[in-house]
């Protein structure tokens, strides 16, 4: 939440930066704005980074621009008080995640997926709301984005969130009726396999995210295909623990 960590110039510690002086929290330390040499820094990094995820064989990369980490920070007019080319206007506000997002997709071949998750709202008035996600959505998707992963809040104290089963799905229903290109993933208290393929039969997203869900039950994709008399293909040598209660939910490759 207090920005990306940078070396301090003193080389004996750490700054936190952020788009503007803003703590999380008012007791907080302020962070350093980042300068625009500061900002090419971020760039850069993000682009080696990916660099590195392909060599290492990775084929998809999402770049986090959600739950007040810095991207996000930049994108809200709550923490971004920038008056240069950064911030202010809302394709001012823009600018940081669609350079990163075009310095990665360029730094990495076409084999390689490259998506973007955001917080569709703050969920503070005056803050980054659905309207302005529904803009930036619009064009990652003519630049080439593979898929939208939409959250929300985690950028200010203040945020006042209803927190219910498929609580964000909304966001992502209404983003997905932009008619983008791109597939649009919806997350948040989606933990049945039933409410799961409502969510994809209803069209409200593309694809479901899976967080605390699959961390408490990393077999979810097993057990959502014996819920819904679907199948899945495990690695060979899962296929003797197939249950009785479950037949046919295992195929061979």
């Amino acid at each position: 939440d207090g920005g990306r960590q940078l070396p301090a110039d003193d080389a004996n510690g750490w700054a936190t930066v952020a788009p503007s002086p803003v703590p999380f929290h008012a007791a907080d330390p302020a962070p350093e704005a980042l300068d625009e040499a500061g900002i090419a820094e971020v760039i850069a990094a993000f682009a080696a980074s990916a660099v590195r995820a392909e060599r290492l064989g990775f084929e998809l990369i999402e770049i986090h621009a959600a739950h007040g980490y810095l991207l996000h920070q930049f994108l809200s007019p709550l923490s971004n008080r920038r008056t240069d080319g950064y911030g202010g206007s809302l394709p001012n506000r823009l600018r940081l995640l669609v350079e990163v997002f075009d310095a990665v997709r360029a730094a990495v071949s076409d084999k390689v997926s490259v998506g973007v998750r955001i917080s569709a709202t703050d969920w503070v008035d005056g803050g980054w709301d659905l309207v302005q996600s529904e803009a930036l959505a619009q064009i990652l998707d003519a630049r080439g984005c593979n898929f939208l992963h939409v959250s929300s809040g985690g950028l200010d104290e203040r945020q006042k969130i209803s927190v219910g089963p498929g609580y964000q799905v909304p966001f992502a229903a209404a983003i997905k009726a932009k008619k983008l290109r791109m597939p649009v993933i919806a997350v948040g208290l989606i933990t049945e396999p039933e409410q799961a393929e409502s969510i994809l039969r209803h069209n409200q997203a593309d694809a479901i995210a899976l967080a605390r869900g699959i961390l408490y039950d990393p077999r979810w994709p097993w057990h959502a295909a014996a819920a819904l008399g679907d199948s899945v293909v495990p690695s060979p040598q899962y296929l003797r623990c197939e249950p009785r209660e479950a037949r046919n939910v295992f195929r061979a490759r």
